[in-house]
């Protein structure tokens, strides 16, 4: 087919593309021709709508028949980042949450970096109706916006990918991806952060921190953000368990025996 020369040598590496609930095969297949366009392999589907593997997605994906062949299947979007240190989420909408927005290229460079000190890349895409729930969006470090067109700025769920993806197969070219660093302290896994988010948010209940059931979940959800923005490794994350290993003891106390401590000390 144009544009296809198997006498050439493939250029493949980089992050990992999360699509979140895609609605329609075709553009699985789409988004999978527009990864390999641009040294892409490794491909997550998180609820796919249509049953998948699926040959509307073969016909479409114009010969990324491997992309397709290895992708992985996850039910949940917690799960399918579980072993990921960076992620990050498309957007063509704002948001009313505090987040590091960057343009596709400020992206590329960010994740160029990230790949080279070590760390396991993802970029998610929502579903093509409706994009990513802020839930999602909270699940992610960084957040990728594409400026285009105010009046006109609706992308397809394989345009969205490609442009993407080609920023980061233009910065990254010259560089290469074997020769990864392995610094004494990786980055924190998302799992790794998921369990620590957890823990950390049931000490919080438990010390009362939350008096409103309402405004819980998106306190939840502000705490992650912030916390996320850190890019922690992971002997902070073993820190921060000991942070609240400690401070669990003092949260057990009443608010008079906590002050009076607190007194003694100083």
């Amino acid at each position: 087919m144009t544009g296809t020369d198997h006498t050439k040598k493939s250029i493949i590496g980089g992050p990992s593309i999360i699509l979140v609930e895609p609605q329609l095969a075709e553009n699985i297949g789409a988004a999978a021709r527009a990864m390999l366009n641009c040294g892409l392999n490794k491909l997550i589907i998180v609820n796919p709508r249509e049953k998948f593997p699926n040959p509307k997605a073969d016909a479409m994906s114009a010969g990324a028949d491997n992309v397709l062949k290895d992708a992985k299947i996850f039910s949940s979007i917690e799960d399918a980042i579980d072993g990921f240190n960076r992620v990050y989420a498309t957007t063509a909408r704002p948001r009313e949450m505090i987040v590091n927005e960057v343009t596709p290229r400020i992206a590329a460079v960010d994740m160029k970096n990230a790949w080279r000190d070590g760390d396991e890349v993802s970029i998610m895409f929502g579903p093509e109706a409706s994009g990513l729930t802020n839930d999602h969006i909270a699940l992610a470090d960084t957040v990728i916006s594409v400026p285009l067109n105010p009046a006109y700025s609706s992308l397809n769920l394989a345009q969205a990918v490609l442009i993407i993806s080609y920023e980061w197969f233009a910065v990254a070219k010259e560089m290469s991806i074997a020769n990864r660093v392995n610094n004494d302290s990786r980055p924190a896994k998302k799992n790794e952060l998921n369990k620590f988010f957890i823990r950390f948010e049931s000490a919080l209940d438990k010390s009362g921190f939350f008096r409103s059931s309402d405004m819980r979940p998106s306190m939840i959800r502000n705490l992650r953000i912030m916390l996320q923005r850190a890019t922690l490794t992971e002997q902070e994350i073993r820190t921060l368990h000991g942070v609240v290993s400690s401070l669990s003891g003092s949260w057990r106390e009443t608010p008079n025996q906590l002050r009076k401590n607190l007194l003694d000390k100083s």
